[in-house]
């Protein structure tokens, strides 16, 4: 095999190996968290979260009482998609349901739970209230623990929105009117009504908590869980491990990082593929809170409104919204042109965006025509193939004018012998009488890695993936291969090991033996190189990719089988175009023999 092959191969593996040994040793740095020094918070005393108050006369603020109502009253939750209920002990959206995801693809699966009350494992629940300011105290707002009232046997469907109302006693009364769309977004409109004879100041705030990490948490490095928000244009995420690099609240040693937002922003958490997210309306100032307790194990994200000051007999309301559903990207994509700026991106796109966003688009499609994730990758491959075939055939040329010279190469080399400053000064002379680029083979190659690692993050991250069947056993292509040695590549009516299992390693399945086989096959386009070690090395290379990359998403390893096939007969076809008939099972068989062969016109 001549030096352009071999360095050719090599850059292929050490590029991959340097993305990979990149991320894993370099993520990307979260950014610095900038504390405001006016925001006040304060701590619900028991399981509830941590409720933010407004400026002013918050210092002084006394802890609000903890209410036992465990069997508070609910209103129950009903639409198209989602189902659950709001508890009226404060008003708490904690019981959701997403109706067309379920855990597994056991015929016996649970539905996927997306948030859950206080006092079920990884209670998660989103709740609103307001923020006293000057002349008013805690107990004079409706907060985590206050029992609100609602019409009785009322139902929250897309139709019928909910009010829920609350009377102080002292001249304030709170309502909360929530409505909810076909798919995942709720409006919570927030008013006051001030007979109290008495100018009141406080300020609306909307509140996501999770007592403890997510049950599913795969906390790995290519996909970001965690804090995730936009502000004024600027994208944050941060992982819940890096909560603790926020600056320590001293009012309540919270982890806390504060952002003004001064016009359009949301925050909120996301998960591998489920998200809840507090979305004040387009233009609207806020002060974005994000914030980890680590004596209680309670991370929150905040949205507080500006302070707002109503006269007496006046009243006053504020709408936000709450996102709490599956990150789909047409539906995600709907809000976002409907005034939720940049939302789009709540979806993980990683470093290599500008490959990713327009690669899940194409995919997104082609399933929508083809109807099949697996043929729609496949149909992937091909049209990146397609417009990958100029740079392509310059290689696949190139490569065929070397094998044409690689009898002068080989003389020049008897009459240079050791002399290796010679052997290069005569090859440049040769490749450059000749017209050949020896690195000319080298782009296209180059080139597949980011696509490689784009298509990879696109199948990992995105929930289209999830689920999505190909034929036969692969009905899950964001899962590794499900077949085995062990049950005959699915022919047998039990499953394979468990995936990433030492067994599920040895007793590989179809799709990476396949895989194995045509990167087996595409190194025998060519002969194996003449040094013993170097030959070695290039005959274990594809059944070390074939382990390696065995354990990874189904569909990823069905792009690279069907890449390797396009890619063995463009480069056979058009080696064969310009002169050249690569000998592949003589090369296949003078692997065996560990001995080099000529080359065949």
């Amino acid at each position: 095999m001549d030096d352009q092959n071999k360095n050719l191969i090599l850059a292929t593996v050490l590029s991959f190996l340097v993305i990979l040994g990149w991320y894993t040793f370099f993520p990307p740095p979260e950014p610095s968290p900038q504390v405001e020094p006016t925001v006040t918070e304060t701590a619900a005393t028991g399981d509830t979260a941590l409720a933010p108050i407004a400026s002013g006369d918050a210092t002084s603020a006394a802890q609000p009482e903890e209410v036992e109502a465990p069997q508070a009253p609910r209103v129950s939750i009903d639409t198209p998609r989602v189902s659950g209920s709001i508890s009226l002990q404060g008003g708490r959206i904690d019981d959701l349901a997403l109706k067309d995801y379920r855990v597994s693809l056991d015929d016996d699966a649970e539905i996927v739970k997306m948030l859950s009350p206080v006092g079920e494992e990884n209670a998660y629940y989103a709740l609103y209230g307001w923020a006293p300011s000057a002349g008013l105290t805690i107990a004079d707002v409706p907060g985590a623990n206050t029992i609100w009232s609602a019409p009785a046997d009322a139902t929250l469907t897309p139709d019928t929105p909910v009010t829920l109302t609350w009377d102080n006693g002292n001249g304030l009364i709170f309502s909360r009117t929530i409505s909810v769309d076909e798919d995942y977004m709720f409006d919570i409109t927030q008013s006051v009504q001030n007979s109290s004879g008495n100018a009141v100041s406080l300020a609306p705030y909307g509140t996501l908590a999770r007592h403890g990490l997510p049950s599913d948490l795969k906390n790995f490095f290519i996909l970001h869980e965690g804090v995730v928000g936009m502000a004024d244009g600027e994208l944050d995420e941060t992982k819940y491990g890096n909560m603790e690099d926020y600056e320590v609240d001293p009012r309540d040693g919270s982890y806390t990082n504060v952002t003004e937002v001064t016009q359009d922003g949301w925050i909120g958490f996301t998960d591998h593929f489920w998200m809840s997210t507090l979305i004040p309306d387009a233009g609207q100032a806020f002060r974005s809170v994000a914030k980890f307790d680590e004596n209680r194990g309670i991370y929150q994200t905040n949205a507080v409104l500006p302070t707002m000051t109503v006269a007496a007999g006046q009243s006053a309301e504020v709408t936000t919204r709450l996102f709490a559903g599956a990150k789909e990207w047409a539906t995600i994509g709907d809000y976002e042109k409907a005034g939720v700026s940049g939302f789009i991106d709540s979806i993980d796109w990683g470093w290599f965006f500008f490959l990713t966003k327009p690669i899940f688009w194409l995919l997104h499609n082609l399933n929508q025509l083809i109807g099949n994730m697996g043929w729609s990758i496949i149909a992937l491959t091909l049209i990146i193939k397609a417009i990958l075939f100029p740079l392509a055939y310059k290689s696949y040329v190139s490569m065929a004018k070397m094998k044409e010279l690689q009898p002068q190469m080989e003389e020049l080399k008897k009459k240079a012998g050791d002399d290796r400053q010679a052997i290069q000064k005569g090859m440049m002379e040769l490749y450059k009488k000749e017209k050949v680029n020896p690195a000319a083979g080298c782009l296209p190659i180059l080139l597949q890695i980011p696509i490689f690692f784009s298509l990879y993050k696109v199948i990992f991250v995105t929930i289209e993936l999830r689920h999505a069947a190909f034929f036969g056993p692969f009905q899950d292509l964001s899962a590794p291969d499900p077949t085995s040695i062990m049950n005959l590549f699915g022919l047998l009516p039990w499953g394979g090991p468990e995936a990433g299992t030492m067994v599920a390693l040895v007793f590989i399945g179809i799709l990476p033996l396949l895989l194995g086989i045509s990167m087996f096959l595409q190194q025998k386009l060519n002969p194996a190189p003449t040094d013993p070690t170097q030959q070695m090395i290039f005959a274990w290379m594809p059944w070390v990719f074939m382990f390696m990359l065995g354990g990874f998403a189904s569909g990823l390893v069905v792009y690279w089988i069907a890449n390797n096939t396009i890619t063995f007969t463009q480069q056979y076809l058009i080696m064969r175009s310009q002169g050249y008939t690569p000998d592949i099972f003589g090369n296949i068989k003078s692997g065996f023999k560990r001995t080099p062969k000529t080359d065949k016109k």
